[in-house]
């Protein structure tokens, strides 16, 4: 990818990241305080990072190179400068109009099959937030506003409005 320009590599297509909204940007922000309060309430190792944070789902893939709204890693191995080498434990993914397509087929399939243990679409538009459970072989739809149970923490909820 050229320097500055935020993209993704998605079998081998270059996908443009457009900049984020306001509505984007206050979930992101949210969701990522309520995941870091959580874990150091629990004094866990997990790392959570968000966008532009690189993930690359398999060391030797050189056609897919995500950029995931929420990273949650808990194998520290994983991490390094240049991002996350391995399927992230907990992966979100807030829609945008420009991105609808890619979180909810792509996307779902490149984590599923990589082996992340979970993934959220949020969707500000329809205000729900699909829950797959890949460990627990689950999906789950959510209303903005609903307690929605974090199927990798025990005792982890959170209320996404």
């Amino acid at each position: 990818m050229p320097d500055g320009k935020r993209a993704e590599l998605i079998d081998g297509q270059i996908y443009d990241i457009a900049p984020p909204g306001f509505t984007h940007q206050r979930i992101s922000g949210e969701l990522y305080y309520n995941i870091k309060s959580y874990i150091k309430r629990k004094n866990g190792n997990c790392q959570v990072l968000s966008a532009p944070f690189a993930v690359f789902l398999n060391d030797d893939d050189d056609t897919n190179y995500l950029e995931p709204d929420i990273s949650v890693i808990c194998d520290s191995s994983k991490l390094d400068e240049k991002g996350c080498h391995g399927a992230p434990d907990w992966v979100i993914e807030i829609v945008s109009p420009s991105s609808r397509p890619r979180d909810y087929i792509k996307k779902m399939i490149k984590y599923s099959t990589a082996n992340v243990r979970e993934y959220w679409i949020v969707d500000p538009e329809d205000k729900k937030v699909m829950v797959y459970g890949f460990e627990a072989d689950s999906v789950r739809q959510y209303n903005f506003g609903s307690d929605i149970p974090v199927g990798i923490f025990d005792g982890c909820s959170i209320i996404v409005e």
